[in-house]
């Protein structure tokens, strides 16, 4: 954790359906901080695709989805996104939970969140009993080794397909730890 920065702590809050609205907007705006330069279309494709309020509507009435909110001093840092019963492998679905998405807006980076935000998801995971927890990064994402640091292994690969990304940024690694 950087010294320069106040270490403020991160609350980690629950979404319930009500909240599509300002999800989609802290999804968005973490979103654009990071990650426009993946794309030809400047992001707009898959930001219509992933974070629009009808989007977050429908997944957050799916009890198989839990987001969170993440805030700081009373304001909304980011949200992530769990897949309670995502089978991976050779593994049931009811053992395994996916970490699809931890997203902070710039401001909230270097200061040891996303380390307390994946132990809230190893937490999260064991309380319902799963025996595994997996994820999807880019290969070219300095998050690998991030999460190597916190026990996932690498355990698959694969290409995204979407055609408005640049080709050069398709690829995934998978990883997984065992609880």
């Amino acid at each position: 954790m950087r010294k320069d920065l106040p270490d403020t702590p991160i609350e980690i809050i629950r979404c319930n359906t009500e909240d599509a609205l300002p999800l989609s907007e802290i999804a968005i705006r973490s979103y654009k901080d990071f990650y426009l330069y993946l794309w030809h279309d400047n992001g707009e494709w898959y930001v219509n695709r992933s974070f629009s309020p009808p989007v977050f509507e429908k997944e957050l009435r799916d009890p198989n989805h839990a987001f969170f909110f993440l805030k700081q001093t009373e304001k909304l840092v980011g949200f992530l996104k769990m897949n309670i019963n995502q089978p991976l492998h050779n593994y049931e679905k009811f053992d395994c939970i996916e970490l699809e998405r931890i997203y902070l807006v710039r401001s909230a980076t270097g200061k040891g969140h996303g380390h307390k935000v994946v132990e809230f998801c190893f937490e999260y995971a064991r309380k319902l009993n799963k025996q595994l927890i997996w994820l999807k990064a880019m290969d070219s994402s300095e998050a690998v080794f991030f999460y190597e640091k916190l026990g996932f292994e690498r355990c698959g690969s694969f290409q995204l397909d979407f055609p408005k990304m640049k080709k050069e940024f398709r690829g995934m690694v998978i990883m997984m730890k065992k609880l």
